[in-house]
């Protein structure tokens, strides 16, 4: 069973839904083709938000217009494009895990923001992740070896918290977490038993994917 975000989570990163369609009359256009509430957000109170925050699919989200992710049947309006930081870091970790998988002939695939459906009424799309064998032909629906976020102000709460638990409980082997702004490198890895060690990385980490690989990662080379 997956692991539910907090409701007070949801229904404040539901709130960008509406700011998004305020700010782009041209959505409103469209609106029939967009998640929308049938009650004001304002009138939701904890104890009865299940009642109000209307169920979707993969089936709806494929018809959305814009950028989506998809929790529990609850549409979650994506960031704007990330900052320099953001893609600085995201650039560097693509090339160390890629040029490490090249050099051994991993059987294993880096993809760069690719939709993740993880049920019916659950998709994201993470940072990075990496699988065993080749790309789908269209989005990824089983779990990936290595899941990667890098966060920001705005996505914290929802990258250390539900993604977390999230990907603990679809079956991801490693969770890498990177914040480029204090430079901080936290790695989450499965044990024997089914749990999650934790580990705040100060030099490098070591990782054995896809049966045959060793990738190390260097948190310096995050950060150059």
């Amino acid at each position: 069973m997956l692991a539910r975000p907090e409701w007070t989570d949801l229904i404040r990163w539901s709130i960008g839904i509406m700011n998004r369609c305020v700010a782009r009359p041209s959505i409103l256009a469209n609106i029939g083709r967009l998640p929308h509430f049938s009650v004001p957000l304002n009138l939701i109170s904890m104890s009865n938000a299940h009642r109000y925050l209307p169920h979707y699919t993969i089936a709806d989200y494929q018809s959305w217009e814009g950028d989506w992710e998809l929790w529990q049947g609850i549409p979650i309006a994506m960031t704007p494009s990330p900052f320099g930081p953001h893609q600085r870091v995201a650039k560097n970790l693509v090339f160390e895990v890629e040029s490490q998988i090249r050099r051994q002939d991993c059987r294993a695939t880096v993809l760069y923001e690719i939709d993740w459906v993880v049920s019916d009424d659950t998709v994201v799309r993470p940072d990075m992740v990496l699988i065993c064998g080749d790309a789908p032909e269209k989005h990824l629906e089983q779990p990936p070896e290595v899941v990667a976020e890098i966060q920001s102000e705005s996505t914290a709460l929802r990258d250390r918290e539900s993604k977390r638990d999230l990907y603990k409980s679809s079956g991801v082997r490693v969770y890498l977490l990177i914040d480029p702004k204090h430079h901080m490198f936290e790695v989450y890895q499965r044990t024997p038993t089914g749990d999650w060690s934790y580990q705040v990385v100060e030099d490098q980490i070591q990782l054995s994917i896809c049966d045959d690989c060793e990738i190390v990662i260097r948190r310096e080379s995050l950060f150059r």
